[in-house]
């Protein structure tokens, strides 16, 4: 997921998105525990999409523009 995509979405949906992410990182962090994680970057990509989408929320809770235009 790109960072633009993330900056479109409003407040609400960056919450339901973050839970998602969660529940998609336990799920991934079970596959890998059984061997039956085919892709292990997976993990790292959904990490990431998490720390993204907690940074777009944590400067609008600051008030911190984003953009570095």
């Amino acid at each position: 997921m790109n960072a633009k995509k993330i900056h479109e979405m409003n407040d609400q949906e960056l919450v339901n998105k973050l839970s998602d992410l969660k529940k998609e990182l336990f799920n991934l962090r079970m596959s890998h525990a059984t061997g039956q994680l085919a892709n292990p970057t997976s993990l790292r990509n959904c990490k990431r999409d998490i720390a993204k989408v907690k940074t777009i929320l944590r400067e609008r809770e600051l008030g911190i523009s984003g953009s570095k235009e």
